[in-house]
């Protein structure tokens, strides 16, 4: 069984403009309400792709009762906390002439919600893969992470880490199952500017050597690269489209690799499955169909480089 963990989730208002000024009335074009937060866009993707997970995170107020009730239309199955005082966030994003977004902070966790979402995790098992996606909100500890591993790893519990900076190293000694950092991302952690696949590589296996099983780097529409468990290196091309949306490519990814690989058990094609998913959701306003991913997996390249 999959479980995603995301602890400050949001709705996220998108509004389309044909243009911005400044001091003066904006009017939209378009508006669009949805439930947002890393780990919640991989339960979406898995559920598009026939795979079932149940979603933790934490909630709050009229807008976490809405981000809950709209999550359970979607067919995704849920085990939130609810916080006893605050609201879940609404983050603001803008396209159409001026792109860009408003992340609100969310609200406060207080120790009593945090034992009860610890608590939830208890029911896991070796059998079971949790994904810990984006950011910790700063109301919570910044070792959280590395709490649930440990709480995690007790049982086997096989888990993914989708997270930035000093939070994804910290994970990194406890052996995750799968990270996956952008190019950007990954050069940030070493101080360097990361153009090409090999670049990529060499640089992706020190987190390899620092205890990572497998580690993908997304690298937009240049494709990504994988240095698997077993020693091998992977590169990729993405499909050629018209980039609709690239908010929840990166979480489409993870969807995609770890549904591939619970299929197939190959990592070649969970690299590939990887790819389609991705780019099946950038070409879509939201995020792609598994109709979607599997015709551009027929248009994935990869190679093995080593």
């Amino acid at each position: 069984m999959f479980y995603t963990m995301t602890l400050n989730p949001a709705l996220d208002y998108n509004m389309t403009l044909n243009e911005f000024a400044t001091e003066r009335v904006n009017r939209s074009v378009k508006e669009e309400m949805i439930p947002g937060g890393k780990g919640l866009m991989v339960s979406r993707m898995l559920k598009n792709l026939g795979i079932e997970s149940t979603a933790f995170g934490l909630v709050a107020g009229f807008t976490g009762a809405e981000l809950a009730r709209m999550v359970h239309e979607l067919g995704v199955r849920t085990s939130f906390v609810s916080l006893p005082t605050g609201m879940t966030r609404i983050n603001v994003k803008l396209w159409g002439g001026l792109e860009g977004e408003i992340n609100a902070n969310g609200p406060e966790c207080d120790e009593k919600s945090l034992q009860a979402l610890f608590e939830k995790l208890t029911m896991l098992t070796k059998d079971d893969t949790l994904v810990l996606s984006g950011s910790v909100p700063a109301s919570l500890p910044k070792d959280v992470y590395v709490d649930m591993i440990k709480q995690i790893k007790e049982k086997g519990t096989r888990f993914v880490v989708d997270a930035t900076g000093e939070l994804l190293k910290s994970t990194l000694s406890y052996r995750p199952f799968l990270i996956k950092p952008n190019h950007h991302e990954l050069g940030e952690l070493y101080g360097v500017t990361l153009t090409t696949k090999e670049d990529v590589a060499q640089y992706a296996k020190k987190l390899q050597e620092e205890g990572a099983r497998n580690v993908l780097v997304s690298m937009a529409g240049d494709g990504a690269v994988l240095v698997a468990e077993d020693g091998s290196i992977w590169f990729g091309e993405a499909p050629q489209g018209q980039v609709v949306n690239t908010v929840g490519s990166g979480d489409s990814m993870v969807a995609g690799f770890l549904a591939g690989y619970e299929t197939t058990h190959s990592v070649e094609q969970a690299f590939r499955t990887g790819i389609a998913s991705g780019s099946a959701s950038a070409f879509s306003s939201v995020l792609g169909t598994k109709e979607e991913v599997e015709s551009l997996l027929q248009r994935v390249q990869v190679i093995r480089a080593e």
